[in-house]
């Protein structure tokens, strides 16, 4: 029964794309992809020359430090100063996009510590992440780097170093597990992805096998058979099981080609290093971590195959299927994008025994590196509990001439 479902299912080549190629390929996309054209972004602007727009007169230091590259010793530019412009109106030379920045300064800046204190006006469009850091981010590190030095020109007046002014050095120490810095910010999408191509490789074969057949008229005749309607039931959720089982394995093949590329971006060295640590997450099992993932992804599999195949034996046809069953992947993605703010939560014991939402917190504590043995088995047992009930509503529905001849 279920070989004959499932080569139903192979027998479709865009099925084949959707469960192998696209998780395979859109995983490392979304995971390394994200985080290197970010880092390309932003290593792009400090290395780029902005327009920076000036009113008035500014200090002759203070415009030699905005101008100024900062240079490796073998001559490589790392950071580039801005160009500055005069201009009438900084506000309206913002807008139009003449420059990216622009200064202004009502009162004339202070030129040695003890001239007295000046405000100096930064115009740029500040919810604008190129702005943000390029030109702007130029000037704030730059203005804040002059405010210093006319402090220790200050202090070497009196006696004092430049030490006066940091009498407590902080240093800090990520105490986070190594996995979990590894698995970056973007560590959320993980368990997102990967219950969606769960539930996107187990919507084909189920649909085909209910309301498809329905559609096609070969259901009576199989129901006719001399087959337990118990027997049905399993093969077709083991078939769609077994090809939500295969999304899931290329997606997780996905994440750890993922690390590998990522750890040769790192080893060249080509993007900002810290950057692409923080949002690209690398996936690195230890034996009982995989084993707790696989348990965790095979259980969800077995659960959402389950829900497909009792959603899709109402329908009447296969677009009438895929309307009951659309709704499933907003049940799957409004949960799962809220684990970015997992952060902020306490998360009790409760949270892993509630079917599917408890795999996606298992699957990211597991990315994480910090995932009980007892939360991993709770989180198991809550979706095959899940998965026997509405397997259990299934096998009622094959049971039911009204649900059955609904076409």
């Amino acid at each position: 029964m279920a070989s004959r479902d499932l080569l139903s299912t192979l027998r479709d080549r865009r099925t084949l794309t959707s469960t192998i190629l696209i998780p395979l390929l859109l995983i490392p996309l979304f995971t390394l992809g994200l985080p290197l054209l970010l880092g390309k972004f932003i290593g792009g602007q400090a290395q780029e020359r902005q327009q920076v727009g000036v009113v008035g007169t500014l200090p002759e230091s203070l415009r030699a430090a905005l101008t100024r590259d900062e240079k490796t010793p073998d001559g490589t530019v790392t950071r580039a100063g801005v160009r500055l412009v005069p201009v009438t109106d900084p506000k309206a030379a913002v807008q139009s996009g003449d420059v990216d920045a622009a200064l202004r300064a009502p009162s004339p800046l202070p030129r040695r510590a003890g001239d007295g204190t000046g405000t100096l006006e930064v115009y740029a469009k500040l919810g604008n992440l190129r702005a943000q850091t390029g030109a702007f981010a130029k000037v704030q590190s730059t203005v804040e780097a002059y405010n210093r030095e006319l402090a220790v020109q200050r202090l070497g007046t009196l006696g004092l170093g430049a030490q006066t002014l940091t009498p407590v050095t902080l240093a800090p120490i990520d105490a986070s597990p190594e996995q979990e810095r590894r698995s970056g910010q973007l560590a959320f999408l993980i368990p997102l992805l990967m219950l969606n191509f769960i539930l996107t490789g187990a919507m084909a074969t189920a649909l085909d096998a209910t309301a498809g057949e329905k559609e096609r008229g070969t259901l009576e005749s199989l129901l006719v058979s001399p087959v337990r309607r118990s027997e049905v039931v399993a093969g077709k959720l083991l078939a769609t099981t077994v090809t939500a089982l295969t999304t899931a394995l290329f997606s997780v093949l996905g994440f750890l080609l993922s690390g590998v590329v990522m750890r040769a971006v790192l080893a060249r060295g080509d993007t900002p290093a810290e950057l692409t640590q923080a949002f690209g997450g690398q996936l690195t099992l230890t034996p009982g971590s995989a084993l707790a993932l696989l348990g965790t992804v095979v259980s969800a599999a077995l659960l959402i195959s389950a829900v497909l195949i009792a959603l899709s034996i109402y329908a009447r046809s296969y677009k009438e299927a895929q309307t009951y069953v659309t709704p499933l992947s907003l049940l799957i993605v409004f949960p799962a994008v809220m684990l970015q703010f997992s952060d902020f939560l306490t998360l009790s014991s409760g949270i892993y025994a509630l079917p599917l939402f408890g795999s996606m917190v298992a699957i990211l504590d597991t990315v994480r590196g910090n995932l009980s043995t007892g939360h991993a088995l709770t989180a198991i047992a809550a979706n095959l509990i899940g998965a026997l009930l509405v397997g259990l509503l299934a096998l009622r529905s094959f049971g039911r001439e009204e649900v059955i001849f609904r076409n």
